[in-house]
C-alpha cells in the first residue's frame, strides 16, 4: 500500500512540475527586442557581402551596403518601443496548483476504487488465517463471505505463482462452493494441465465437468471418468460420478450399470446402499428398463446328465452375438435340472454394456468342474441361437456339448 501512495505522490509531483516550471522559466527568460534582431541580421549580411566581394561574385559593395541600411531603417517601427509585459507572479500559481491537486485526488476518490483497494488489502492480510482454517478440521467453518475472500486471495496469489497446482485446485473448490461453474471449470482445467497424472486433480476436474451445464463438458467428463475406471475398477467415487453423469445425460442403462457395480463393492450395512438402490429404481422408471428380463430355461441331454460332476458351478453368459465378450454373466452353484434362471441388468459386466441395451443376444450355459470362468476341457455347455430381444424374452437351452 505504501508503494501505491508513493506512486501517486510522484505522479502529482510531475503534474505540478509540468504546470509550474514552464511559467517560472518563462519569467526568467530574456526577451529579445526587434532592434536587436535587425542589428544581428545587418551584421550577418555585411559579413556575407565581404565574402562575396572577396570571391568576385559581387561588385559595387557600397551600393549594396546603402541598400541594406535603407531596408534596416524602413523596418524600424515609428514611435516608442512598447514596454515589456509584466511576468506572472509566482504566488498566483498557488491556487492553480492547489486546484490541480484537489481535482486529481477528488476524481481518484470518486472513480479510482480506493474502497476496493482497501478491502483487497484486508483480504490479503487474512489469507494465512483463511488457508489455515480451510486446511484444519478443527478451525471455525468458513462463512460465505470468507469463501469469497479466499477466492479473491487465491486469484491474487496465482498471479505471482501460476504453477501452484494446489491453489488452482482450491480455487476450483471455491468456485463449486459459490456455484460459479466458470471459475471452477477454468481453475480445475489449469490444475489438470499442470498435473494430468494426479488422480485427485483428475477426479476433481471430472466432477466439475459432470456438473457443468455444457453438454460438451459432460461428454469430456464422462470420457475422463471411463479412462480412470479402466485403471481403478473399484473406485467408488469414480463409479458414482460416472453414474451421475450418465443419468444427467439420459443414458439410464449406463447409469444403472455403474450403480449396480457400486452395490457389489459397498459393504453390507453401508448407508450408501439405500441411496444407490433408490437411484437405480428412479433410473429404471425413467428408462423403462425396470422390466428388462431374460428368462433362461436349462435342461440336460442324456449324455450330459450321466457325466455331470457332483459339485460344480453353472455359468450363464449373454453376448450380443457378434462379440465373444459377455454383456452379462450369472454364476450359480450346480443344482437340479431342469433349471429356470432370470438374467437382468444387475448381472452386467460393465456399466457401459447392459442387457437392456441389446437388440439381439445369444446365451451360453456351461457347467464348470473347477468353478473358474475360463472353460476347461471336459466342461459341458449348451448354446442358444441368436435371438431378438426387446427388453423381455425367454430362451431354452439344452446342455449337450463338451469342451474338448
Amino acid at each position: 500500500m505504501s508503494i501505491f501512495w508513493l506512486c501517486i505522490g510522484v505522479m502529482l509531483f510531475i503534474a505540478l512540475a509540468l504546470f509550474i516550471v514552464p511559467v517560472i522559466r518563462g519569467d526568467r527568460s530574456e526577451h529579445t527586442s526587434r532592434d536587436a534582431l535587425n542589428k544581428a541580421f545587418y551584421h550577418h549580411r555585411l559579413s556575407e557581402l565581404e565574402e562575396d566581394e572577396a570571391q568576385g561574385v559581387v561588385d559595387e559593395r557600397p551600393a549594396h551596403i546603402q541598400e541594406l541600411q535603407e531596408n534596416l531603417l524602413t523596418d524600424i517601427p515609428a514611435g516608442q518601443t512598447p514596454a515589456p509585459a509584466q511576468p506572472i507572479g509566482r504566488w498566483t500559481l498557488v491556487p492553480g496548483a492547489i486546484l490541480l491537486v484537489v481535482i486529481t485526488l477528488g476524481v481518484y476518490l470518486y472513480a479510482g476504487g480506493l474502497g476496493q483497494v482497501s478491502a483487497w488489502n484486508q483480504v490479503m492480510e487474512r489469507m494465512p488465517d483463511l488457508r489455515q482454517r480451510i486446511a484444519s478440521d478443527k478451525g471455525a467453518p468458513l462463512t460465505a463471505m470468507d469463501v469469497q475472500d479466499l477466492g479473491l486471495g487465491l486469484r491474487t496469489d496465482l498471479q505471482s505463482d501460476p504453477k501452484n497446482v494446489q491453489d488452482w485446485v482450491m480455487l476450483g473448490r471455491v468456485g463449486m462452493a459459490l456455484n460459479n461453474g466458470a471459475t471452477a471449470t477454468q481453475a480445475y482445467a489449469h490444475a489438470y494441465a499442470l498435473s494430468p497424472d494426479d488422480v485427485a486433480v483428475k477426479l476433481g476436474y471430472a466432477e466439475v465437468l459432470t456438473r457443468s451445464a455444457d453438454p460438451q463438458d459432460n461428454l469430456t467428463g464422462g470420457n475422463l471418468l471411463r479412462g480412470m475406471l479402466e485403471k481403478s475398477q473399484g473406485d467408488l467415487r469414480v463409479l458414482s460420478l460416472l453414474a451421475y453423469n450418465e443419468y444427467e445425460q439420459g443414458h439410464y442403462p449406463q447409469a444403472i450399470g455403474a450403480w449396480e457395480v457400486m452395490l457389489k463393492i459397498l459393504p453390507a450395512g453401508d448407508k450408501r446402499v439405500e441411496m444407490v438402490q433408490a437411484s437405480i429404481q428412479q433410473a429404471k422408471q425413467k428408462s423403462g428398463a425396470d422390466q428388462a428380463r431374460l428368462s433362461v430355461n436349462v435342461s440336460l441331454s442324456e449324455d450330459a446328465a450321466k457325466q455331470i460332476p457332483q459339485d460344480g458351478t453353472v455359468f450363464i453368459s449373454v453376448t450380443d452375438g457378434s462379440s465373444p465378450v459377455p454383456v452379462a454373466v450369472k454364476k450359480l452353484p450346480l443344482s437340479r435340472f431342469p433349471l429356470a434362471v432370470t438374467v437382468d441388468d444387475s448381472n452386467a459386466m460393465m456399466p457401459e454394456r447392459l442387457l437392456s441395451s441389446l437388440q439381439k443376444l445369444k446365451v451360453r450355459v456351461r457347467i464348470s468342474r473347477n468353478g473358474l470362468a475360463t472353460p476347461a476341457s471336459g466342461d459341458w455347455y449348451g448354446d442358444s441361437p441368436l435371438t431378438d430381444f426387446a427388453g423381455n424374452g425367454q430362451v431354452s437351452i439344452e446342455i449337450n456339448q463338451q469342451v474338448p
